[in-house]
C-alpha cells in the first residue's frame, strides 16, 4: 500500500476566503452574494466559477443578480415560500372542516340532550311525542352521518394534496442536495452529513471522513478543456461509488474533490477501502472512444481521519484536510492517515484554487 507521512499545511478558512474575495471586488455582503461566492468556491459548477471570476474587480450587482438568475433558476427561498403558502392554505381549508363537524356534532349533541329530557319528563310521556321525537333523531342522525362521510372525504383529499407538496418538497430537496455533473450528493448536502456525524458520539471510533483529490487536475483541463475535464470527474465519480457500500456517503465536494463519510469501520478496514478506490482509479483507462486519445493515468490523493480524532465537524474536516495536502506533498497518489502533531502551515488563494 502507497501510504506516507504528511509535511506541514495550513487549512483555509472557507468563510474568511470568501469574505476577502468579495472584500477584493467590492462586492456587497449580503445574502444572495454570499450564496453565489460559496457556490463558486465549492467549484460545484465550473462554468460560474469562470464567469464570476471574469467580472473582475469591479462587479455591479446587476452582474451579479444577472449570474445568479443564469445559475439558480429556482431560489430555495422562492420554493420554500410557495410550497409554504400551499400547505398553509390547506391547512386553513382542514381546519374549516373540522371547525363545521364540530359545531355539527355540538347541535347534534343539543339535540339529543333536549330529546332525552323531553322523553324521560313525566308530564310529556306520550306516544306521540316519543314517535316524533324518534323521528326527529333518525332524521338528525342521517343528516349527521352524511355530513360526516363529507368531512372524511374533505380531509382525505387535504391530506393527499398536502402529501403531494411533500412529495415535491423531498424531490426539490432531493435535487438541491444532488451535484448535477456527478450525481452524487454536493457540498450542501455533504455540510449537512459531516454535522450529523456528531449526534452519535458511540459510532465517532468506527466513523471516518475521506477526501480525495484528483491529481494535477488543473493541467488535464489546460491540456484537454473542461468538456474532458467533466467527463474525468464523472468517471472518476463513478469508480469511487462502485468502490464502496451503498450506505457510505459520498459527495462531490467541490472542484476535483471528494468527500466520503463511512460508518461502522476500524481505521484498518476505511485504510483498505481508500487503497482498494486509490488503485481501481490509477488501473482505469480514461480514453476517447473515438479519437482514442489517452487523458490518463488519473490518480487521486487521500486524507483520511477517524471522527475520534476530533471534537466536531469542522476540526474533522480541517484534520483530514491537512492529511489530504499531506498526501499531495508526498509525491500524490497515495493515502495519509491523520496522526497527531500534524500542523497546518499552507495556504492558497481560492480564485487559483478554482481556476
Amino acid at each position: 500500500m502507497n501510504t506516507a507521512v504528511a509535511p506541514k499545511v495550513q487549512v483555509p478558512d472557507v468563510a474568511g476566503q470568501i469574505t476577502y474575495a468579495m472584500r477584493s471586488m467590492g462586492v456587497a455582503p449580503i445574502p444572495r452574494n454570499y450564496e453565489l461566492f460559496y457556490e463558486a468556491y465549492i467549484g460545484s459548477n465550473p462554468a460560474l466559477t469562470r464567469e464570476l471570476a471574469a467580472l473582475g474587480a469591479h462587479a455591479t450587482q446587476a452582474e451579479l443578480d444577472a449570474l445568479g438568475a443564469q445559475y439558480f433558476n429556482s431560489s430555495p427561498a422562492r420554493v420554500f415560500d410557495d410550497a409554504h403558502t400551499r400547505i398553509s392554505g390547506e391547512l386553513d381549508g382542514l381546519l374549516r372542516i373540522l371547525r363545521q363537524e364540530q359545531s355539527s356534532l355540538e347541535s347534534y349533541t343539543r339535540l339529543l340532550g333536549e330529546t332525552h329530557k323531553r322523553i324521560t319528563s313525566k308530564s310529556n310521556a306520550s306516544v306521540e311525542l316519543i314517535e316524533n321525537a324518534i323521528e326527529l333523531l333518525s332524521q338528525a342522525t342521517g343528516d349527521t352521518m352524511a355530513h360526516g362521510e363529507r368531512t372524511v372525504e374533505d380531509v382525505v383529499q387535504r391530506s393527499q394534496e398536502m402529501d403531494q407538496v411533500r412529495k415535491e418538497l423531498d424531490e426539490y430537496k432531493r435535487i438541491a442536495n444532488t451535484d448535477s455533473l456527478t450525481r452524487l450528493s454536493n457540498r450542501r448536502a455533504f455540510d449537512d452529513r459531516l454535522a450529523a456525524v456528531f449526534n452519535n458520539p458511540g459510532m465517532r471510533p468506527v466513523t471516518a471522513l475521506l477526501l480525495a483529490d484528483i491529481d494535477n487536475f488543473k493541467k488535464i483541463n489546460d491540456t484537454y478543456g473542461h468538456p474532458v475535464g467533466d467527463k474525468i470527474l464523472a468517471t472518476v465519480a463513478s469508480v469511487i461509488r462502485s468502490n464502496v457500500r451503498r450506505d457510505v456517503f459520498v459527495a462531490r465536494a467541490g472542484g476535483e474533490e471528494f468527500a466520503l463519510i463511512i460508518e461502522g469501520n476500524t481505521v484498518e478496514e476505511v485504510t483498505a477501502i481508500a487503497e482498494r478506490i486509490r488503485r481501481t482509479l490509477e488501473t482505469t483507462p480514461f480514453k476517447n472512444s473515438r479519437t482514442r486519445v489517452n487523458y490518463g493515468p488519473i490518480t487521486a490523493s487521500i486524507g483520511i481521519c477517524m471522527a475520534s480524532n476530533a471534537e466536531d465537524a469542522g476540526e474533522l474536516y480541517s484534520k483530514t484536510d491537512i492529511a489530504l495536502y499531506g498526501a499531495k506533498n508526498a509525491g500524490r497518489n497515495c493515502i495519509v492517515l491523520y496522526q497527531d502533531g500534524m500542523q497546518k502551515d499552507f495556504s492558497k488563494s481560492w480564485l487559483i484554487y478554482k481556476a
